[in-house]
């Protein structure tokens, strides 16, 4: 598998609704985030770096409405890499029981890689990765 592509999914439960019905934008950024986060934990692996943090949300589109019980099912592709920077473009497709899947969001964000120095405190850190 690509280290640049992940792939993760998630299910709406009552929890995730707002108050009119739909999945809450909050909780759709999360999840978003943590797609980002699964393809730069994979892409950093081997690397001196401890893990990624989220350095901006650059954008985020709200396309379709997300529903209770459907599943999202997100693809986060690693666009291009800098020094520290990854920058990363995920995609959100919700698909119902009777439903074809959708594109209901797509966001870009950048983590930046980190490592915790002597004194405890994460600082930035080369990655030493390309995009294959």
């Amino acid at each position: 598998m690509s280290q640049n592509i992940a792939k993760y999914s998630q299910f709406v439960m009552p929890d995730h609704i707002n108050v009119v019905g739909t999945l809450f934008g909050g909780q759709m950024i999360a999840w978003i985030d943590l797609a980002a986060a699964k393809v730069a934990h994979r892409l950093l692996k081997g690397s001196e770096a401890d893990g990624a943090v989220t350095r901006t949300i650059e954008q985020v589109e709200f396309k379709e409405p997300v529903y209770l019980g459907d599943w999202v099912n997100f693809t986060a592709k690693i666009t291009s890499t800098g020094t520290t920077s990854i920058h990363i473009e995920v995609k959100a497709y919700a698909e119902g029981a009777k439903t074809d899947p959708r594109l209901a969001c797509s966001a870009s964000l950048v983590m930046v890689s980190v490592k915790k120095d002597k004194k405890g405190k994460y600082t930035k850190h080369p990655h030493g990765k390309k995009i294959i």
